[in-house]
């Protein structure tokens, strides 16, 4: 079934309310605590969604994007959010929401040639996290570096303006005390194959409560010099469909 799968990178207006409905669904399949008035607020402030189809055009996956320019230390930045993203366990191996991002990276460099243009990602599942050294050289934080503090007042600035009180720039991480959406169980496990993988032990050490929502904010830069090998392979293998 993951053959007839395909992804499109849609402009949030554009997204039905049956659509809608469906994205809810499959989130609240993954995640417990979760509301569809919430569901639709954070929608209200994204600007696309990456979606992927599969058998009858359903949609079996999705992530949202939200694009937010912002003025740091006087100079003009642009942080590409990433908001909720699941797919379907079924769908797991298709493989393509990432080289889509990868297509979506490609399009903010052409947008913003002129502008840095950063990748803003709060992660509450390891799965999240594993993306950055899919795509980036650099990414933090990291564990093989200290976070450069260029990088650190970029976090530090955009989590304080959208989270406020519940960023913790001690400790890189936005926490709601268990009051918003977390994985369920099931999604929290990590295969014994994987606890090794230095990337996700370092995200454990960073992030203990992840389990309870808390999330870790993570920062990359955009840039063709910054995208690594395998960022370029996976984009170059595979097509999208832009819906604007």
């Amino acid at each position: 079934m993951a053959d007839e799968t395909f992804v499109q990178i849609v402009k949030i207006h554009l997204v039905s309310s049956l659509e809608k409905e469906k994205m809810f669904g499959i989130l609240r399949e993954y995640f417990a605590h979760v509301e569809y008035d919430t569901f639709l607020k954070d929608l209200g402030e994204k600007h696309w969604v990456i979606v992927l189809r599969g058998e009858g055009n359903q949609i079996v996956g999705f992530s949202t994007i939200q694009v937010i320019e912002h003025a740091v230390d006087g100079r003009e930045v642009v942080y590409v959010f990433s908001g909720d993203t699941i797919v379907e366990k079924e769908f797991w191996q298709s493989n393509l929401l990432a080289p889509a991002f990868g297509h979506f990276m490609l399009r903010m460099m052409e947008e913003y040639t002129h502008t840095p243009v950063y990748w803003f990602l709060i992660s509450k599942g390891y799965r999240t996290y594993r993306f950055l050294p899919v795509y980036f050289r650099k990414f933090y934080p990291v564990y093989t570096e200290a976070t450069p503090p260029d990088y650190d007042r970029l976090l530090k600035h955009i989590c304080t303006w959208k989270f406020g009180p519940c960023y913790n720039p001690g400790k890189g991480i936005i926490s709601f005390d268990g009051a918003k959406d977390h994985l369920n169980d099931e999604m929290c496990m990590i295969p014994e194959s994987k606890k090794n993988n230095l990337h996700i032990r370092f995200f454990l050490e960073k992030n203990p409560y992840y389990y309870r929502g808390d999330e870790l904010a993570c920062i990359a830069d955009i840039s063709r010099e910054n995208l690594n090998d395998m960022a370029y392979r996976v984009i170059a293998d595979k097509s999208v469909q832009w819906v604007e």
